[in-house]
């Protein structure tokens, strides 16, 4: 996981699944399930593999729900979580073969915490050594360009640790750092 492969996301949910069905075993449970939804099936996920490998059931799958369907039932059901951003692991922001570190995740979280405080509702700080690569949603990157917000962010970036601080004017796209892949 830590040498950062394209693999990495099998590898941990691989051992989190494993450790889930074991935990449920011992508690008599005999099924776990999975958040993927249908959208998940669209892109390179090696996590659902190990899901699957592991017994772990995919109910949101099974009913043919994508992600647009599952916020619409959540709001309906009262849920306040209905619009909550999607959240990737932390570990999505590195790039393929940049060894991950707690020191990089870090760097990563308090960014996109930083944005989050600032009214910011769906972002990504890509973390390219020295270099953050903000991707938010198209419709707030004026937002994130506006005077102030643009000074606070640099200065918070580089007490963060980053040195140069770029925005990605193409916007957020899940799945984006897979085009390394390709």
């Amino acid at each position: 996981f830590v040498r950062n492969g394209p693999d990495r996301c099998y590898y941990c949910k691989k051992m989190m699944s494993e450790t889930l069905t074991r935990i449920a075993r011992d508690q008599g449970i005999t099924h776990v399930a999975h958040g993927a939804n249908l959208d998940d099936l669209g892109d390179f996920r090696p996590g659902l593999r190990a899901a699957e490998e592991s017994g772990l059931t995919a109910p949101l799958i099974h009913a043919g729900l994508n992600k647009a369907e599952i916020r619409s039932l959540s709001r309906q059901m009262g849920l306040s979580t209905w619009n909550r951003p999607s959240m990737a692991c932390l570990a999505s922001r590195i790039p393929y073969g940049t060894p991950i570190s707690r020191e990089n995740l870090k760097m990563v979280e308090d960014a996109e915490q930083f944005l989050f405080d600032k009214g910011f509702d769906q972002v990504r700080v890509r973390h390219h050594g020295s270099l953050a690569r903000i991707e938010t949603n198209r419709e707030q990157i004026d937002a994130l360009l506006s005077g102030n917000v643009r000074k606070a962010v640099v200065k918070k970036f580089r007490e963060i640790g980053f040195n140069h601080i770029s925005l990605d004017m193409e916007g957020y796209k899940p799945g984006k750092m897979n085009r390394d892949l390709e």
